[in-house]
Formats: structure tokens, C-alpha cells, sequence
């Protein structure tokens, strides 16, 4: 039985055979499996959080302002690359989905206890997010994204991941180099080589709120050899070819030393 991954939220090409659809909540749905069958499609639900459809909303012209309510932030997307770093054009199955934008509106704040804690990011900054976060919205002919202040991952006001400033409880990692050896001296494939799980805390946010809504600072900071959970995070590549991975500070499972 076989996986698809759909684009879009359109589902007229399957007209008959087709016994249900996914679900969705937001813009998060199931995975979609078919199975072949001589009258047409039969379709299958099992819940994935690794498939995402987002189809973006379009707001009708006549709205000239879209405000973003208490912590949320209204991020215009970045242009995907429509080349390589050599000059060769991508095709549009290739072009790799952005993760950065310009923020454009900020809500009020939200209430932390008896406190108000306004959104921590002032309008016109770059900002790195969540890869699956957020409301896609078309508006004034751009593409934008409606997410929370707790999905944005950092400030970056370069090209080059190392000079990403993490906001909240986020860590930036250099993920150590992948052993090319066993410990018996077995010279290892790429195929082979363990992913690693370790590397060295770059920079640090500021630390999550508490319950007066006041930072608490992390209990990490720049220079330690980490080891992190396996699938946390979101990875990047700097400009040099460099692995860095941004994630949470409780995604981190010791210090080395």
C-alpha cells in the first residue's frame, strides 16, 4: 500500500471509489494512503504529524490590514531559492520551503498570570520558525504566515544560520561531525555513519516565562558539549556547509564534559 503526500486541500480528481477523506484540524491532516482498485480509489485514515497540507487562505482585496490578536505575529515569507548556490536553476519540486520571513504585525500581548508580557519582536525583523507552524494567508498578493510568538525560532538578520539569536527557550547547536570509524577502526560509509545526537551550544535564548511572567534562564549556555534528544529540533545548513540544529532547552538531555 502505498503513501502520497498532498499539495493542496482539492480533492476533485477523486470522484468515485473514494470511501473517506482526511481530517483536519487547521491545517494539520492525516496521512492519506491509497490503495489501487479497479473501479477506482479507496482511501484509508491513519493520523501522521509528519504530513502537512497547507493550502493558504486568501483574503479578499477590500481588507487593507490583517492585525494579529494577543501573542500571535503575522510573518511575511521569505522568496523561496529558485537557485543553487552554483547558478543552477530548481525546479519547483526541488526548491527547498522557507523558513524565515520579515515580521509585519505583532499582537498585543497575552496574560501570564496576573502580567501582561507583550510579544517579545518588533516589526521588521528576520525571523526563522517552526518548519510546520502557523496559518498560511495570501494577502496583498504575498504569501504570509499567522503563527504564535512561541513558534518562532530565532532572529536571524544574516544569510548564515551561525548568527541566528534564539528567542525564548530555543538553543542553537553545531552538531558534532558523525564518526567515519568504529571503535574497532572500521572505516564507515555515509550509508553507515551513525547520526549524530551531540554538539556545541552556539547561543542561547532567553529563557521561557514563569508564572509571574518573568524569564527563567536556561540551564545551558554557549560553549557546552551537549547531547540532545535524536528528532528534536529543526536543522539547518550554514553558509560554510556546516550542520546546526535550533530546539528547545528540554530537548537537551545532558551536558558533557
Amino acid at each position: 500500500m502505498a503513501s502520497v503526500q498532498l499539495t493542496s486541500t482539492s480533492f476533485s480528481a477523486c470522484r468515485r471509489g473514494a470511501s473517506s477523506l482526511v481530517q483536519s484540524e487547521g491545517l494539520r491532516l492525516s496521512v492519506l494512503r491509497v490503495a489501487p482498485r479497479s473501479n477506482g480509489i479507496s482511501f484509508s485514515q491513519k493520523t501522521s504529524k509528519g504530513l502537512i497540507v497547507k493550502a493558504a487562505t486568501v483574503v479578499a482585496p477590500k481588507y487593507t490590514t490583517v492585525t494579529p490578536l494577543g501573542d500571535r505575529v503575522l510573518v511575511k515569507i521569505k522568496t523561496a531559492e529558485e537557485k543553487t548556490v552554483g547558478g543552477i536553476l530548481l525546479p519547483s519540486s526541488a526548491q527547498s520551503k522557507p523558513q524565515s520571513g520579515e515580521v509585519v504585525a505583532i499582537g498585543d500581548g497575552r496574560s501570564v498570570g496576573k502580567n501582561k508580557v507583550q510579544v517579545d519582536i518588533e516589526v521588521g525583523s528576520q525571523v526563522v520558525y517552526s518548519k510546520f507552524a502557523g496559518t498560511e494567508i495570501d494577502f496583498n498578493g504575498s504569501n504570509h504566515l499567522l503563527l504564535k510568538e512561541d513558534d518562532l525560532v530565532g532572529i536571524l538578520n544574516t544569510d548564515d544560520v551561525k548568527d541566528l539569536k534564539p528567542l525564548n527557550d530555543r538553543v542553537l547547536v553545531q552538531v558534532s561531525e558523525a564518526e567515519v570509524k568504529t571503535a574497532g577502526g572500521l572505516l564507515l560509509t555515509d550509508a553507515t555513519k551513525e547520526k549524530p545526537s551531540t554538539g556545541t551550544v552556539i547561543a542561547a535564548g532567553p529563557g521561557p516565562l514563569d508564572e509571574e511572567g518573568k524569564r527563567k534562564p536556561l540551564s545551558v549556555s554557549s560553549g557546552a558539549t551537549v547531547l540532545y534528544s535524536k528528532y528534536a529540533g529543526n536543522e539547518f545548513k550554514s553558509a560554510d556547509g556546516g550542520d546546526y540544529i535550533v530546539l528547545r532547552a528540554a530537548d537537551i538531555m545532558a551536558v558533557l564534559s
